[in-house]
């Protein structure tokens, strides 16, 4: 009798360490489908900047490491090309219509809508956001928030914290942000999830690169886009537009050619850096300068000049952005945390790097409404993933939901970007509806269109009025307006169709009201 108790002792005693193990197995699978969450959000970068895509400017090892562990998006596109409603976009899954924030000059972030940080918040994840935030309102529903006031500064930014104070950080921006973000991720509680948003500032206008990357690039000479000097036939809004690289960027604001020490004197991007950072400067730019008045360049040799420089400095910035990307990726490494987060990298839209003469972004041209976007998700997404399915910055919020197991609120506009790449079948949007608003910097004129796999339809309004249509396969580069022009009348009315579909989709009532009056 005794062997068959203690016989049946060790059965029960087994089986309960059996019971444990499958439990702790369990937790650990929960675990797994609550994944940490890193979003990397710059400015301004195009995606021709990006090796990843194959342009050739210059390498960018780091984010070509998230797409290569992950996906690449090679049509991914935005709502609104701009700073500010870009990032109310991707925090609300709503167009600028229904989150309010439709442009720059006049719009603040209601805060206390609905955003997927507050659904990840009441759903056990600790949320921050560092960096920089560009929505005219203190940010709300986060757990921590440090961040730059309006555009920030490139050298010893100030950041606004969260008892109200304003603080000065020595450094630079884009290293500053990263340490802070650093920070923020060694003092999170480790037994909870997180959702970090990096708000950098990098590459945004004036291009101001880190003393360690000046003259990265003085060795090459980047060739001039095919339609660098474009004449804007037949295309009136860009014909009117401000921000050509001949005419609107500056000497000395842009491209730090001050004429005089005074003058540079009472620049505030120079006024606030440190003895040691303006020798650096000084170092670099003042023999370019000096070579620049010897050669006292006119007309068209000039804005090639102008050309090389933005294009160098813009590279230059956009090098410390990538090494700080690294800095990020081997921290998830080196905490053990790379496994079970979701990392995403994105620009706030595309940017003209020369095509059409121009810097800048706003119009609904290829190079500013579609945005650089990569991103792993180990165990799910396949590495090396390249995905030539429609998506947009109004996809990120249900997708991170989604990937948390949370309940996507119903008036978000976005869609889950999971099923298009994990499910090959999944053919994703057979459309994109964009609106831009601002009628003011750079005299682009307010327009709203859509896009569809092979064309583009645009209604330009207020500043120009009128529309422009593009064959994307035979045109591009979008030289050739063709709206009206014979042979094209089905295409035109199966594109109207499309249009007035997305526009009652999404409830744009100020295009609807547009068309309307048509």
């Amino acid at each position: 009798m005794t062997g068959v108790f203690t016989y049946k002792r060790r059965s029960l005693i087994f089986t309960a360490l059996l019971l444990c193990f499958f439990l702790d197995v369990s937790a650990q699978g929960g675990a797994e489908k609550r994944p940490n969450i890193v979003i990397i959000v710059s400015d301004d970068h195009a995606y021709q900047a990006i090796s990843a895509y194959g342009a050739g400017l210059m390498q960018t090892p780091n984010i070509d490491r998230i797409a290569k562990s992950g996906a690449r998006f090679d049509k991914a596109y935005v709502t609104n090309s701009i700073c500010g409603p870009s990032r109310a976009v991707i925090l609300t899954g709503k167009y600028s219509h229904k989150n309010g924030f439709k442009d720059n000059e006049s719009s603040v972030f209601d805060g206390s809508q609905d955003s997927f940080i507050k659904q990840l918040g009441k759903n056990g994840y600790q949320t921050a956001w560092i960096g920089k935030w560009h929505l005219e309102s203190k940010p709300e529903g986060f757990n921590y928030w440090q961040v730059l006031p309006a555009q920030g500064d490139y050298y010893n930014p100030d950041f606004d914290m969260m008892d109200g104070s304003r603080k000065r950080f020595d450094g630079y921006v884009t290293n500053v942000i990263t340490d802070v973000s650093e920070e923020w991720l060694d003092k999170r509680d480790a037994a909870k999830p997180f959702c970090l948003v990096i708000g950098h500032k990098a590459t945004h206008r004036i291009w101001l690169p880190d003393t360690a990357d000046l003259g990265k690039f003085d060795k090459k000479k980047f060739p001039l886009p095919a339609n660098f000097y474009d004449q804007y036939d037949n295309r009136k809004a860009a014909a009117v537009q401000d921000m050509s690289i001949e005419k609107t960027m500056l000497m000395d604001y842009d491209l730090k050619m001050f004429g005089s020490k005074e003058h540079k004197d009472k620049s505030g991007n120079f006024k606030r850096m440190t003895p040691e950072q303006r020798a650096k400067m000084d170092a670099y730019y003042e023999p370019i300068e000096a070579e620049l008045k010897a050669l006292n360049l006119k007309g068209r040799a000039l804005t090639e000049w102008k050309y090389q420089r933005y294009m160098r400095d813009y590279l230059s910035t956009a090098a410390s952005l990538d090494r700080n990307i690294g800095r990020t990726l081997d921290y998830l490494d080196e905490k053990g945390l790379t496994e079970n987060t979701i990392v995403i990298y994105l620009s706030d839209q595309g940017f003209f790097m020369g095509e059409h003469g121009w810097f800048d972004k706003r119009f609904m041209y290829e190079e500013s409404f579609r945005t650089p976007m990569v991103m792993r998700y180990p165990g799910k997404v396949k590495p090396g993933t390249i995905s030539d399915r429609l998506v947009m910055n109004l996809d990120i919020a249900p997708t991170l939901l989604d990937a948390a197991k949370v309940p996507i609120p119903k008036d978000m506009q976005g869609t889950s970007m999971l099923p298009v790449l994990t499910n090959k079948a999944d053919a994703g949007r057979n459309a994109l509806y964009y609106h831009y608003y601002e009628n003011g910097e750079h005299s682009v004129s307010p327009h709203f269109g859509v896009r569809t796999k092979n064309y583009k339809l645009i209604r330009f309004y207020k500043r120009v009025e009128g529309w422009e249509l593009y064959d994307l396969e035979k045109d591009p580069k979008e030289m050739q307006n063709i709206y009206g022009k014979k042979g094209y009348e089905s295409v035109t009315a199966d594109l109207h169709k499309a249009l007035k579909q997305q526009i009652n989709k999404y409830e744009d009532k100020d295009a609807l009201k547009i068309l309307e009056t048509e």
